[in-house]
């Protein structure tokens, strides 16, 4: 997500690497590189050149102290401008009412469906709702049977009506049933189209007037760039409606959509979807966005999800068993199973500082913790909690039985040895484990 845009901006700041001041010459042609890099993200170039020409302004007008650099001076300028065409302060949505009612519009395969699915777990889990999802794609194979199939899979049910063929008839009929049977959220999801037209337009607009939402989001692939900047103006001069979501962001896109829909609908992005699994919904922040796109990491996220996982009780447990040197298999697979459930390994990783261009072009697959998962799942218990006993004969064993080599479960039980101690000298350093604390442990 944003690599080349992020490699190109890199690119632009050089030009006032180890320059001792900002002058009219540095600062235009650093300018110069940063709008060419925004219209090759897909941004307009009306906004691209006003988006710099604000940069150029605010940084002819700085006074660079003497411990700032020009080109740090100039990634603070790009930063602030950025989190500001994206929208400036995050934009939470709108739960008001009971039952509270949010109404998902898009295009056909924007993502509308997966969106409302991961919308209705981000509300159960996060927010202590009690959703239903409504089934208003009545023109689509098998749009009713996906949604129920995803609705079983989170545990919220899903209200469809066989043969309607009255998306309205249907909306107005959910929302009466959330209320007599206790749902205080209700999601609608409705038709899409592959393009524009008015008879799509019309049924959406309809639906709305009949169930008044509190929320109108409308779901947009990220992948389409400046063309889905230009349906959701559409939709947004026929619906008014209160927010976006950038699906696909996982993807090879370049950004344009997520830097520019804000400045030309006015309406702020509220959601980012990075992926398919259901806990890849996350609330969109321009700040952390911005920093991302800058290569300053997005740490701040990296924390919450860890936060998600960390279980304080279990968390004791460990540091007490690292203390006594006994940190074991088991311990360290309990370990690897929270870093998968915090998403993608991968880009995990790419919100750490400094990282994110160091893996860029790393193969980091989460399938390679399975190769490790199966070295550990072939020992016997007594093993897993005495990593001592795994003498030759016993690593061969574990070898065959997992599918690997000697030399790769050598080198495992070498490394696993290693991070032993370098946790216990981590706990010596801090008072023997005193206010230490380990990122996971449920």
């Amino acid at each position: 997500m944003f690599e080349n845009l992020q490699d190109r901006l890199e690119s632009a700041f050089k030009t006032l690497k180890g320059q001792g001041k900002i002058t009219d010459v540095n600062v235009a042609a650093t300018v110069k590189e940063i709008r060419r890099a925004l219209v090759d993200a897909d941004v307009n170039y009306k906004i691209a050149k006003e988006f710099t020409d604000k940069v150029k302004e605010k940084a002819m007008g700085s006074n660079v102290l003497t411990s700032v650099s020009p080109g740090q001076l100039m990634v603070k300028i790009v930063n602030d401008e950025l989190v500001e065409l994206m929208g400036g302060a995050v934009e939470d949505i709108n739960l008001k009412g009971n039952p509270s009612i949010i109404l998902i519009a898009g295009l056909q395969g924007s993502g509308k469906t997966t969106f409302t699915h991961k919308l209705a777990h981000y509300l159960k889990t996060k927010k202590g709702k009690s959703p239903i999802m409504v089934a208003c794609d009545i023109y689509r194979p098998a749009a009713i049977d996906q949604l129920k199939v995803l609705g079983q899979a989170i545990g919220v049910p899903v209200f469809s009506e066989e043969g309607n063929k009255n998306a309205v008839d249907i909306a107005t009929k959910a929302i009466a049933h959330a209320k007599t049977h206790g749902f205080n959220t209700v999601i609608i999801d409705t038709a899409g189209r592959l393009a524009v037209d008015e008879e799509m337009m019309q049924e959406i607009e309809r639906v709305k007037k009949a169930v008044n939402p509190n929320e109108t989001l409308f779901v947009v692939d990220s992948m389409t760039g400046q063309d889905a900047v230009n349906t959701a103006k559409t939709f947004n001069d026929r619906l008014d409606f209160d927010g976006v979501v950038l699906t696909k962001m996982d993807g090879d896109t370049r950004g344009g959509a997520a830097l520019t829909i804000k400045y030309t609908v006015q309406k702020p992005i509220k959601f980012v979807s990075l992926g398919e699994k259901v806990d890849t919904l996350d609330v969109f922040y321009p700040e952390r966005m911005a920093q991302r796109i800058l290569g300053m990491g997005d740490i701040v996220s990296f924390v919450e999800k860890a936060q998600e996982h960390y279980d304080e009780k279990k968390a004791q447990e460990l540091q007490k068993k690292i203390s006594k040197n006994q940190f074991d298999f088991d311990d360290f697979l309990q370990q690897l199973n929270q870093i998968r459930k915090m998403g993608n390994i991968k880009d995990l990783l790419g919100m750490l500082p400094g990282v994110g261009k160091a893996v860029k072009d790393m193969d980091i697959d989460d399938k390679s913790f399975n190769k490790i998962e199966a070295m550990i799942l072939s020992m016997t218990p007594k093993e897993r909690s005495n990593p001592d006993l795994l003498n030759g004969t016993r690593r061969k064993r574990i070898a065959d039985g997992s599918g690997n080599s000697i030399q790769e479960v050598n080198q495992f039980v070498k490394q696993f040895e290693e991070m032993k101690k370098m946790m216990k000298g981590m706990q010596k350093m801090q008072g023997g484990g005193r206010g230490m604390r380990m990122p996971f442990g449920r």
